[in-house]
């Protein structure tokens, strides 16, 4: 990215944040001055993850959200306006992957709708209820958290090197999430927010059962796209070594 924000000022709500690449996007952003909004479901873990990086000398506020409970998120929203009264980044890194080792024509459809339930309409709920706030900043920013695995490019035909990875959930889940981001930039552009997908790639998590690189490099990307200037893309997928394919 080019031109990048100054971070100092901002608010940051990030979404799924008490642990993982979420809790490492969190840091990166504070590290930048912003002061980071903690999004976990469960109180005690959003206010423990918050006061780690207090302790490191932070600004960080825990916020009980529960992307699946619209009563939850729009509680979210009110507590932001009436703490913040805007708000400046919304990451929506929060997502599931229950389905696993399982090929497409095994598929439990129940398992599906419940992946969708996070990783889709999860996102869209939390989107449109923060989006008030979202335009009370003067650059405001989203940044869904997706994958290489809902890349067509990257996993489509024999050849493609993600075809072997053949999640039918999750896989098209992050698919769905990349034509959200497509299309929420559409209604955007123009305005000040911009909104993007982000590929973390492989990060060992609690997701992939520790597998891959440090969480801290699969957040560089989203820290980057938060803080994207004006001159910076809208609706676009990048990675930390740019482009993503769709």
């Amino acid at each position: 990215m080019a031109q990048q924000l100054d971070a100092k000022g901002r608010i940051a709500l990030i979404t799924g944040a008490n642990k993982g690449i979420g809790f490492e996007i969190a840091r990166g952003l504070a590290e930048k001055g912003a002061t980071v909004l903690i999004g976990a479901r469960r109180p005690q873990a959003g206010e423990e993850a918050a006061q780690a990086l207090r302790q490191e000398g932070w600004a960080a506020v825990p916020v009980t959200i529960d992307i699946v409970d619209e009563a939850s998120v729009a509680a979210a929203a009110e507590q932001i306006a009436e703490q913040f009264g805007k708000l400046d980044i919304l990451v929506n890194n929060a997502g599931i992957s229950i389905e696993r080792g399982k090929e497409p024509s095994e598929s439990d459809v129940a398992l599906m709708r419940e992946t969708y339930e996070t990783n889709v309409f999860g996102v869209v709920a939390v989107t449109n209820a923060m989006l008030p706030l979202l335009r009370k900043s003067d650059a405001g920013r989203i940044v869904n958290l997706s994958s290489g695995l809902g890349s067509f490019a990257l996993r489509s035909g024999p050849d493609a090197p993600l075809s072997h990875m053949r999640s039918l959930a999750y896989n098209s889940s992050k698919t769905a999430l990349n034509a959200l981001t497509a299309n929420y930039a559409n209604e955007f552009e123009g305005t000040p927010i911009k909104i993007n997908s982000a590929n973390p790639g492989l990060c060992a998590t609690d997701l992939t059962f520790g597998n891959g690189r440090p969480a801290s490099e699969g957040a560089v990307a989203a820290v980057e796209l938060a803080l994207a200037g004006a001159d910076g893309p809208n609706g676009g997928f990048f990675g930390d070594q740019g482009k993503v394919p769709w």
